[in-house]
């Protein structure tokens, strides 16, 4: 492995038409030592058999995603949602990784109460920090730019997930830091040094902001260096504010996924070197 990708992580999204053993033998052909797991297709190969293979590859689980979606009004449903982000904290410690990443969860349907949905996944994180402490697992609040906040994630901003993070220790939650979701904030890099002053950088992500959007938007994270953002600025912020591990480039992008997965894979990691300190 070069030292250029000693931090570089591949979360697993960007590449999606790898199978796990093809993503695997990949990252072993071109020296990527770092991986970030997505729940759905590591449970549809197996947990357990998803565990052994990375470590059989000498792979590093850098997070996994999901969890979150708290903000259900419905007893039984906000149950669910709590049964199932326990089981991804299980699912986390059993494949080594100490990062759960959290998308929190949109607007119930009829609700326009966002101060009642941010409450509840503070409700929420009452009940998870301890148990994912107890397994060694660090919960990681994302926000979502604000175009997700109505259907995906009411935390749009540093500020509001560090608002909610630092009602618990740092061990039990912090924050994710998306340079796709937080490039166009002025006050995200004020924001970052406060997640840095209190350990609270859990994870840090890369990718570009293209435009045109592409219709339904979710699919519009360009590859590094080809949009509006000034990676090596906000390396430099997390970096200032104490951060000091894997830096993972998660892109959901269906020009990307049409394409050979070992190729983009390739192209990825050379963005990185090229993109990056």
């Amino acid at each position: 492995m070069t030292g250029d990708l000693a931090r570089f992580s591949i979360n697993q999204m960007t590449v999606k038409q790898l199978s796990l053993p093809e993503l695997a033998d990949a990252c072993g052909r071109l020296g990527i030592a770092n991986v970030g797991l997505w729940r759905e297709p590591v449970q549809s190969y197996g947990v357990e058999a998803t565990a052994k293979l990375i470590r059989d590859a000498g792979l590093t689980v850098t997070t996994l995603c999901r969890g979150g979606f708290f903000t259900a009004i419905d007893p039984t449903e906000r149950t669910a949602a709590l049964a199932d982000n326990r089981r991804a904290i299980d699912e986390a410690a059993t494949l080594g990784t100490d990062t759960l990443v959290l998308v929190s969860g949109g607007l119930p349907a009829g609700s326009k109460d966002l101060h009642g949905a941010r409450e509840r996944i503070a409700d929420a994180l009452a009940e998870l920090g301890p148990y994912a402490e107890q397994h060694g697992v660090r919960l990681a609040i994302e926000p979502l730019h604000p175009m997700y906040a109505s259907d995906r994630c009411v935390v749009s901003t540093l500020a509001q997930a560090l608002d909610l993070a630092e009602r618990f220790p740092a061990h039990q939650v912090g924050v994710t830091v998306d340079t796709y979701h937080i490039w166009w904030d002025d006050n995200a890099p004020a924001q970052i040094a406060r997640a840095g002053a209190t350990g609270r950088i859990h994870t840090f992500q890369l990718a570009d902001w293209t435009t045109p959007l592409p219709e339904g938007v979710l699919t519009g994270r360009g590859q590094i260096g080809d949009g509006a953002i000034d990676m090596r600025e906000w390396q430099g912020h997390v970096e200032a504010a104490g951060y000091t591990g894997a830096i993972e480039v998660e892109l959901f992008n269906d020009a990307l996924w049409a394409r050979d997965g070992r190729e983009v894979l390739a192209e990825t990691a050379a963005r990185f070197v090229e993109h990056t300190a």
